[in-house]
């Protein structure tokens, strides 16, 4: 194992770590190396072992260096067909705090992707394919936060994949099922339902994502709070 050449205060941020501790962890690991260990408190050695034991391994040789989750194919073809909507919610001029419930939904997945950092390999997409059913289901719950007279808009939902080389389109499928190929019903919420809707959203999806990914299998790390994002 090789030894790390500087702090590594931004993958604890990644694993769930609040402020005060990475910083207390970034001033601990700096006056370790400047001091060495000997020089600190038993306590604060306690909490250098904690915060590194939780650490990925730092190997050398050849073993090939993590790809960052947001490179993965799977969370690239979520954020694909989420730029893609925000862009046409631009053109729809909406209200101020208005959001289609299909953003939403996939705001959150990627969130949730963000906070537990899966594999995300062959094993891992595999399984996603279940969320394609789920998902539709979840948008169709939508409806019962809208007000009576919902606001509807079209979007194609082929679009995004249209614009793609021929190599990207043989590796990406289509977001939603070959039947719904030909729907273009968008439902966007008024700004005072979105939070209402994305709470019930993110219920569904962080313990969907948590249960069903394999690399997730053996996670401990808990639900992440409600006011966590990713920095």
């Amino acid at each position: 194992m090789a030894k790390e050449s500087t702090h590594r205060a931004d993958e604890l941020k990644a694993l769930g770590w609040s402020p005060e501790d990475t910083s207390r962890y970034t001033e601990l690991w700096e006056y370790r190396q400047r001091w060495g260990a000997i020089n600190l408190e038993r306590e604060d050695r306690l909490f250098l072992r904690k915060a590194e034991a939780q650490l990925p391994k730092i190997t050398t040789g050849k073993a090939s260096v993590k790809k960052p989750i947001k490179e993965k194919s799977y969370y690239r073809w979520l954020s694909l067909y989420l730029d893609a909507m925000n862009r046409a919610e631009v053109k729809f001029h909406l209200k101020e705090g208005d959001h289609g419930v299909w953003p939403i939904l996939l705001e959150e997945e990627l969130r949730t992707l963000d906070y537990y950092q899966p594999v995300l390999g062959l094993p891992d997409t595999l399984k996603a394919k279940a969320f394609i059913p789920i998902r539709e289901e979840i948008v169709s719950r939508g409806t019962a936060f809208s007000e009576s007279n919902p606001q509807t808009f079209e979007f194609d939902f082929q679009s995004p994949l249209n614009d793609l080389t021929p190599d990207e389109k043989s590796k990406w499928r289509p977001l939603r099922d070959e039947k719904f190929s030909n729907e273009t019903n968008y439902l966007v919420l008024e700004a005072s339902k979105v939070e209402a809707f994305r709470k019930k959203v993110r219920l569904e999806i962080v313990k969907l994502i948590k249960e069903t990914l394999p690399s997730l299998a053996d996670t401990d790390k808990p639900e992440p709070p409600n006011e966590w994002i990713q920095d």
